[in-house]
């Protein structure tokens, strides 16, 4: 965590020099997929970015947000009911944008995510390719595949949402 937090300094202190760069919000809804389509009902995501400029065409940097997915309740027969947890991780990640035209973006977030919800939640590699529609210059729709690679496993969610350029 530490050379994170030093990796995270030294790109903020050396992109200073004279770089242009972009802070971004989103805010998506989503669909558990896979394995956790069978556990949890609906997700709600919370992204902030912020990117430098490289190269024209190409932005990097770093990106974290909130990913919150509902439990769901699991009719068990004559046994009852069992009441799934709701799960929460807050990804950290290195961010890339590719401007394939005025209009469309592709990209990816890779990095850890930390399991927040419930307590006991594992973390593990985060991934979240995606794709952006620029409705105006500072409005995107992204539609987002997000998962979070756990022990036996992985947490996917198919996200759509709003991206706000502060």
């Amino acid at each position: 965590m530490k050379k994170l937090l030093l990796i995270a300094i030294a790109v903020f202190g050396l992109s200073s020099v004279n770089a242009q760069s972009n802070f971004n919000a989103g805010i998506n809804l989503g669909l558990p997929v896979g394995d956790a389509g069978d556990g949890w009902t609906f997700n709600v995501t919370l992204d902030l970015s912020y990117l430098w400029e490289v190269s024209e065409g190409f932005d990097a940097g770093l990106a974290t947000g909130y990913s919150h997915s509902f439990g769901d309740s699991i009719d068990l027969g004559e046994f009852g009911t069992f009441d799934v947890d709701d799960v929460g991780f807050l990804p950290i990640a290195a961010a890339g944008r590719f401007n394939v035209s005025d209009k469309f973006i592709l990209g990816a977030d890779l990095g850890y995510a930390i399991g927040v919800s419930p307590s006991d939640m594992e973390s593990g590699f985060y991934y979240a390719p995606r794709i952006q529609y620029g409705v105006s210059e500072s409005i995107d729709i992204v539609l987002a595949y997000r998962g979070v690679s756990l022990d036996g496993g992985s947490f996917d969610v198919l996200t759509l949402g709003v991206e706000f350029g502060l």
